[in-house]
C-alpha cells in the first residue's frame, strides 16, 4: 500500500474522531434538523442521483452481473422516495443519548448513573446497496457517531452522490461535514488500513456476502458486529391455512429474492405435505422459483406437470441462494424441524406456519434465531418495519447487537458518579 493512501484514510479517520466529540454533545434538535434536511434533499436530487446510479448499472451489465444483484444497485424515483422517507422516520425518534438506565445511591451517599452514550465512530464496510449509504449515515448520525462509510466498486458513482447530499445537509445546519465520510477509493488497500485504526474507530460493521465478512472480522483489529448470511427457512406446519402459508410463502421468496432476509428454505410437515405442497409449488413455479427438493418432496411433486424441481444436493440445504431458487424439505414433525433449522440455518430470521400456538410457541422458543416470525413473512426482519426508521445491518451475533440494529443498538454506556465529597476509606 502507498504511503499517500494510508495517509488519506488515517486522516479521514482523524477527522471523524473529531467530527464524533462534536456529534456527542450535539443537541437532538439540530441533529434533526440536519436528517430532515437530507430528506429534502433526496428528492430534489433525483436527476443528479440517477445519473451517477446509470454509470453504475451500466457497468453491472457490462460485467453480467446478475439480475438480482443489479436490482440491489438500482436506484429509481420510488425508492429515492422510500429513502427519504426513512430519514425522515429516524428525525421523528427519540434519542437515545443521555437515556438514563439505571441509577443507584450507595450507602455513602454517591450517586451512580448508568446513561446510555454514542460509541464513537463506525466503520461500515459494504457491497452493492446504495441505500446502506444512506441508511448508515443517518442512524449514526441520530446516535451521536461519526461514521466512515466505504461501499463497493458497483455503487461507487452512486454513494459518491448520496455522500456528498448528506455532507451539503451537515454543512446546511452547523454540523460537521466529517460526521459523515465516504472512502474516495476502491483500493482494496484502503480497506486493509482502515481496519487497523483501532485508536480512532470504535466498531466494524461489515454488509454484505460472507466472504467479505469473514475478511473484515479476520483482518480487522477493532470490534466487528456480523451478519453471515441469510440462510432463513420457513416451516409449514401441520395445522398450517393452506391460503395464509401460500401467501406468506411467496412474499418472503419473491418480493425481492436477493436480499438477506427472503427465504431460502422451505420445510412441510409430512401431514399436511400431501395436500399443501403441490399448491405450494405451483404457486412458487408461476413467480419463476426453482424448487431444489429432498428425495420425498421430489416424489411428491412429480406427478404435478409444469413444475420446475429438480433434486436438491446437500449443499442447497445450507444455501443462501439470493435468487429465485428455494430448497423444499418434507419433515416428519415440530421437533425435526427446530433441529434442522438450528443446525442448517445462519440464524437470522426462521418462520413457522400455524394455526397451534402451543407449536408456534416451541418453535419460538427452541429455535436459535435472531428474528423467529410466527405466520408472518421473513420479510419483517427490516430496520423500516420494526419502525427503527433504518436500521444499520441485521447482526447475528449475540454479543452487544442481535437482529436489525437501530438507534439504540448504536450505543453503548457509561457512568456517571454524583458526590458530595465522599472518598474511599
Amino acid at each position: 500500500m502507498s504511503a499517500d493512501l494510508a495517509t488519506l484514510v488515517t486522516a479521514i479517520a482523524v477527522r471523524a474522531r473529531a467530527a464524533a466529540l462534536v456529534l456527542a454533545t450535539t443537541p437532538t434538535a439540530q441533529k434533526d434538523a440536519a436528517l430532515l434536511a437530507l430528506a429534502r434533499l433526496l428528492p430534489a436530487a433525483e436527476a443528479t442521483l440517477l445519473a451517477a446510479n446509470a454509470l453504475d448499472l451500466a457497468a453491472a451489465r457490462a460485467a453480467s452481473l446478475p439480475a438480482a444483484q443489479i436490482d440491489r444497485l438500482t436506484l429509481t424515483p420510488a425508492r429515492l422516495v422510500h429513502l427519504a422517507e426513512s430519514v425522515a422516520q429516524v428525525a421523528a425518534l427519540p434519542d437515545p443519548v443521555g437515556e438514563p438506565l439505571e441509577s443507584t445511591t450507595r450507602p455513602n451517599g454517591i450517586v451512580i448513573r448508568k446513561l446510555r452514550v454514542p460509541l464513537g465512530v463506525i466503520g461500515i464496510i459494504y457491497e452493492a446497496r446504495p441505500n446502506v449509504t444512506i441508511d448508515c449515515a443517518v442512524l449514526c448520525l441520530k446516535s451521536g457517531n461519526a461514521s466512515i462509510l466505504r461501499g463497493g466498486k458497483e455503487i461507487f458513482h452512486t454513494n459518491t452522490a448520496l455522500a456528498a447530499l448528506v455532507q451539503q445537509a451537515l454543512a446546511e445546519t452547523g454540523l460537521p461535514a466529517d460526521a459523515v465520510q465516504l472512502i474516495p477509493t476502491t483500493d482494496r488497500a484502503a480497506l486493509n488500513h482502515l481496519l487497523t485504526l483501532d485508536s480512532l474507530i470504535s466498531c466494524i460493521i461489515p454488509r454484505g456476502g460472507e466472504s467479505l465478512i469473514r475478511f473484515v472480522a479476520e483482518h480487522s483489529t477493532i470490534p466487528v458486529i456480523k451478519h453471515y448470511t441469510g440462510v432463513c427457512f420457513v416451516y409449514v406446519d401441520k395445522a398450517a391455512d393452506p391460503a395464509m402459508a401460500e401467501a406468506i410463502i411467496l412474499n418472503a421468496k419473491t418480493q425481492r429474492p436477493g436480499v438477506c432476509n427472503t427465504a431460502e428454505q422451505l420445510l412441510v410437515h409430512a401431514g399436511i405435505a400431501p395436500s399443501i405442497l403441490p399448491r405450494l409449488a405451483a404457486a412458487l413455479c408461476a413467480k419463476g422459483v426453482q424448487l431444489r427438493c429432498d428425495p420425498a418432496a421430489l416424489a411428491l411433486l412429480a406427478s404435478t406437470p409444469g413444475l420446475k424441481t429438480s433434486a436438491a444436493t446437500e449443499a442447497d440445504f445450507r444455501a443462501e441462494f439470493l435468487d429465485l431458487i428455494l430448497a423444499v424439505r418434507i419433515v416428519p414433525d415440530l421437533e425435526s424441524a427446530i433441529a434442522i433449522i438450528n443446525r442448517d440455518s445462519s440464524a437470522h430470521t426462521d418462520a413457522i406456519i400455524t394455526a397451534d400456538q402451543t407449536a408456534a410457541r416451541r418453535f419460538q422458543a427452541a429455535v436459535d434465531s435472531a428474528v423467529v416470525p410466527w405466520n408472518a413473512s421473513t420479510r419483517f426482519n427490516d430496520g423500516f418495519e420494526f419502525g427503527f426508521g433504518a436500521e444499520i445491518g441485521i447482526s447475528t451475533d449475540r454479543l452487544h447487537a442481535r437482529g436489525p440494529m437501530g438507534l439504540r443498538e448504536l450505543c453503548t454506556y457509561k457512568y456517571l458518579i454524583d458526590g458530595t465529597g465522599q472518598i474511599r476509606a
